[in-house]
């Protein structure tokens, strides 16, 4: 049951500096593209991956400098009894200390044994794995993990390679499975020898013309081949070995060729099984080739829900249904700051889990705009679709996503923006103005702005539909108001006109109003606060604001109130920054 308690790379790939303490159970990698994620599992497999040699050229050393050696180093935790041999790696083993991360060079009690495995690679390209103790290292010792004792703590890798694993080759797991290795020598060789026994000459009908060819240029050259060279099959080329027992179905159909997605959950669980001999799975992209319920399905069966995790699982995923099944300490923000790479557990507080399970594109963004409801993420979709028309870049090509606070207390959204903003995210909060701002929003608002946030609201007073029926022409206003009618009806338009206007107002005279001229300052308050009616909204969802914000908003924009246009400007250009 072998735990990685430590990762440190250095110099490896587009990591110049990593240090890292996973979790035991599930560590879901996320985060931009190239920010490292692959690199960190490849460095893990390369480091105590079963193997005696690497493939390993320039372009893996950070910035192509070969002088600066790459270093990799794993400290393993739960070791098995192997490799606590105080005869064998006695003067290497070292203490691990969960609660302050630290690790101490002798073992003490109360504190876990651990090994730390170092893999250094210099500018010649040859691999060399050892055993890292400064005990060791002032008596003059140095010393590997012996080629069997590897095999007990060398993970299993779901990815282009996965089918060797439905095979008794050497390392699968279902030799892991298998306990002990199976004595099948003496009967492979047989039925290699049987294979070239009833293969026999047939291949001489064949090749009769080129044989004849080969005979006598043998026998004018003095080259003995007898009366006539045969084409038989070679020894070598059907020698069997145990990589050529494979897994078959009822039919005889080679599991193998199942798809991409059934050969990874297959895998995966047989990885479960065999979680006492080997108990490290790496998966790259962990959704591929996977249906959303299979994808479940396989993050169940890796322990996504169970308290103890049955093994310790290196994956990332660009998957948004990934990332609602996991819990906030299930995964890892991979962040690259100032030349230095960090791994940062989301967490579970309220406001993060929540997005989790509401928003969870956000954690596979860059910049995350933070609504205050469902009206403003419509809004902000149905603009960037105005503009996309247009021939500009889109948002979701900027790596922007959208996360929904629900509506309510405007607090919510600078709490959950500072959430996002410590895990490295770019935050921008966009919240209405229609309460007056209470001493924690201020407190909340000035945290936010300190943390590097940028937010945008609306002239005080005033929520987002408020600005709309203010701000737009006249025209504009009209077919509001008639998209209003289509979303909710003309009897409560007209109700929530009458009893926003204490019955001054009602929707035929409104009506009447706009066909007579512009609409009075009076009437478009009327309308605002009537529009956004709290059970009844008349845009109040996603898909009704991104259709008023695209086909009603923005073809008038350039007739809007300055003071209503300029905050909608600088949304959309804090977005698309870099």
């Amino acid at each position: 049951m072998a735990r990685v308690r430590k990762v440190e790379i250095r110099n490896f790939r587009s990591i110049r500096v990593l240090d890292w303490f996973p979790s035991g159970g599930i560590n879901c990698l996320v985060g931009p593209g190239d920010s490292g994620k692959s690199s960190i599992l490849d460095a893990i497999d390369l480091c105590i991956g079963a193997r005696r040699s690497i493939s390993v050229d320039d372009t893996d050393f950070f910035g192509l400098d070969v002088t600066q050696p790459i270093s990799i180093t794993l400290t393993i935790g739960e070791l098995p009894d192997a490799l606590k041999n105080i005869n064998t790696y006695g003067d290497f083993l070292r203490a691990f200390d969960p609660a302050s991360g630290q690790v101490e060079e002798e073992p003490r009690q109360g504190l876990e044994t651990v090994l730390a495995l170092r893999l250094e690679i210099g500018a010649d390209l040859e691999p060399v794995w050892t055993l890292i103790s400064a005990r060791a290292r002032e008596l003059g010792l140095e010393r590997g993990i012996s080629w069997k004792d590897r095999g007990s703590i060398a993970p299993a890798r779901l990815g282009n390679y996965a089918n060797s694993n439905l095979s008794w080759s050497r390392g699968s797991v279902l030799n892991r499975l298998s306990g002990e290795r199976a004595n099948l020598g003496a009967e492979l060789a047989r039925a290699a020898r049987e294979a070239r026994a009833n293969f026999g000459n047939q291949a001489g009908v064949q090749f009769a013309q080129t044989l004849q060819t080969v005979t006598a240029t043998a026998n004018s050259l003095g080259v003995s081949v007898g009366a006539s060279a045969t084409a038989l099959l070679d020894a070598h080329a059907v020698s069997i070995g145990d990589g050529a027992i494979t897994l078959h179905s009822e039919a005889g159909v080679p599991l193998r060729s199942l798809g991409t997605g059934s050969v990874r959950l297959l895998i995966a669980g047989l990885q479960r099984a065999a979680a006492d001999s080997a108990s490290i799975i790496l998966i790259d992209e962990v959704e591929y080739g996977l249906e959303p319920h299979r994808l479940t399905r396989l993050l169940d069966s890796l322990g996504a829900k169970e308290p103890a995790p049955p093994l310790q699982v290196f994956m990332t995923t660009h998957s948004p249904v990934a990332v609602r099944e996991l819990s906030g300490n299930q995964i890892f923000v991979v962040r690259s700051v100032a030349r230095t790479h960090s791994v940062r557990p989301v967490g579970v507080d309220d406001d993060v889990q929540s997005t989790i399970r509401a928003d969870p594109e956000a954690f596979l963004a860059r910049t995350v705009i933070v609504c205050e409801g469902a009206s403003e993420v419509g809004f902000v979709r149905g603009m960037d679709a105005h503009y996309v028309s247009g021939g500009q870049t889109s948002l979701l090509a900027r790596g922007v996503a959208y996360v929904n606070v629900g509506g309510g207390d405007p607090d919510r959204c600078f709490i959950r923006g500072n959430a996002l903003l410590t895990l490295g995210y770019r935050a921008i909060v966009l919240v209405d103005n229609d309460k007056p701002p209470t001493p924690e929003l201020r407190r909340l608002t000035a945290l936010f702005e300190a943390n590097g946030g940028t937010w945008v609201s609306w002239r005080q007073g005033r929520a987002l539909e408020d600005e709309l029926f203010a701000s737009l022409n006249r025209v504009a206003v009209g077919l509001l108001i008639q998209q209003g009618i289509e979303n909710v009806g003309d009897e409560l338009v007209d109700a929530h006109i009458r009893t926003q206007s204490q019955n001054q107002l009602n929707l035929q005279s409104v009506l009447a109003e706009g066909l007579a001229g512009d609409y009075s300052p009076a009437t478009r308050t009327c309308l605002g606060v009537a529009s956004r009616h709290r059970k009844n909204g008349w845009f109040k969802s996603v898909t009704k604001f991104e259709h008023v914000a695209r086909t009603i908003v923005f073809p008038n924009f350039a007739d809007a109130d300055a003071g209503f246009s300029l905050p909608v400007l600088r949304l959309y250009g804090l977005a698309h920054a870099a």
